[in-house]
């Protein structure tokens, strides 16, 4: 079993709030982290048991006023549960009652999110990082917004960046050595969730276009979110097609990263820019094999800019530190694929180049933020296919993708 880096983070939690939610996408390693934590200290009941989540729902008050503390796993299911812990944990109000998981950002439900306000702490546990991978708990955010470099990790340039990219991180994925076999859970992993998760936190007149859009979403990975031409090809308005995307976003598939915007710089492209949030199920989604990317590469850049995003996630999911992701891009169509912002304003911001080759040029988005940010500017990254850190400039560099993955200071 691979190490979760999150785990203090929600002991932590669980010592001084009353509820913690642990959430994420199905199959990341939720259920069996919860039952680690809970290990004989408190009952674990899940709602993906037919009887339970019966019961939940019939009657979630009694259900809820017979536990003193526990674990509720895929607690999506039967959201009605949480206005009765509230009303248990109000007269309660001991820590660590209630450590509950679920498959669906439920904060992003208005009524979920005024029932537990105050009381709940959130947590996201992604799937499986290239730090927990190679049990080192990566310190790039740290160390860049101190203005420094962090060490190299386990350098994977060339076929085997590619081969880890394509693998993602969902752990049952990953036992799956052969393309065909991972392909095909992945298939199975979508059917599941629209069968299943869509329902649960939703309800649409057209599910049965929900893998239609899935595979639209998988091809415009990486680009500005423009709703109108995503829903086009499957007969959706604009406004049809953003409320599927919301729901798909909820269960953890698919990322928007909103534009970074100062009063100092006007003239910015408003519109967010997708992402996946794994690029195995990326690359599944597309059918980007290792064969087909030896043959054609032009579409691993994509694949890489989302594999990234997702490891600096999860780089900030178990950071004591509280960062907010953006992308930047102006009128003139200087961009920064990743823009990060720390509590206190300071801006790093991130590019991701698909080639072992980075020019002066390339700096050309993080020379605009640097300006735009001014002070609050820590630090400009270029992560690239390669295993030398090259400055470029005062705050700017040239670093290996596995930097990701690195933990002792350099620089």
């Amino acid at each position: 079993m691979y190490p979760r880096f999150i785990e203090h983070r929600l002991k932590e939690s669980l010592s001084d709030t009353r509820v913690v939610f642990l959430s994420g996408p199905r199959q990341s390693g939720k259920t069996t982290l919860a039952e680690k934590i809970a290990a004989g200290k408190m009952p674990f009941l899940t709602l993906d048991d037919e009887t339970t989540l019966d019961t939940a729902r019939t009657d979630p008050v009694g259900f809820i006023n017979g536990l003193d503390r526990a674990v509720i796993d895929e607690v999506q299911r039967a959201p009605q549960v949480l206005l009765a812990i509230k009303r248990s944990v109000d007269s309660d109000k001991r820590p660590g009652r209630f450590l509950l998981t679920g498959s669906a950002n439920l904060m992003t439900l208005p009524q979920v999110a005024d029932s537990l306000a105050g009381r709940m702490e959130v947590a996201d546990l992604l799937p499986l990082s290239q730090c927990e991978l190679h049990r080192a708990p990566g310190n790039l955010l740290e160390h860049a917004f101190q203005g420094k470099t962090s060490a190299i990790g386990e350098p994977l340039t060339g076929s085997k960046l590619v081969q880890i990219v394509l693998g993602g991180g969902y752990p049952e994925a990953l036992g799956r050595t052969s393309w065909p076999r991972r392909q095909k859970w992945f298939s199975n992993y979508i059917k599941a969730i629209i069968e299943r998760d869509v329902r649960d936190i939703a309800q649409i007149d057209h599910a049965r276009l929900m893998p239609r859009l899935l595979r639209v979403l998988a091809r415009h990975s990486g680009q500005l979110a423009n709703y109108s031409n995503l829903g086009a090809p499957l007969g959706m308005n604009h406004v049809t097609t953003r409320k599927y995307a919301d729901i798909i976003e909820k269960l953890f598939l698919i990322r928007t990263l909103e534009p970074w915007s100062t009063n100092e710089l006007k003239r910015l492209v408003k519109t967010p820019k997708l992402h996946f949030l794994d690029s195995g199920l990326l690359a599944a989604m597309r059918n980007l094999s290792p064969v087909r990317l030896q043959s054609d590469r032009t579409a691993f850049g994509s694949l890489l800019e989302t594999f990234v995003l997702g490891e600096l996630l999860k780089l900030a999911s178990w950071s004591a530190e509280r960062y907010d992701f953006f992308h930047f891009r102006d009128r003139y169509d200087n961009e920064v694929d990743i823009v990060i912002e720390n509590q206190d304003g300071q801006v790093v911001g991130i590019e991701v180049k698909a080639s072992a080759t980075v020019r002066g040029d390339d700096f050309a988005g993080l020379r605009k933020l640097a300006e735009a940010s001014g002070k609050r500017f820590a630090m400009g990254l270029v992560l690239y296919d390669h295993d030398t850190v090259v400055p470029f400039g005062q705050r700017m560099f040239a670093a290996p993708i596995s930097m990701l993955w690195g933990t002792a200071k350099s620089k």
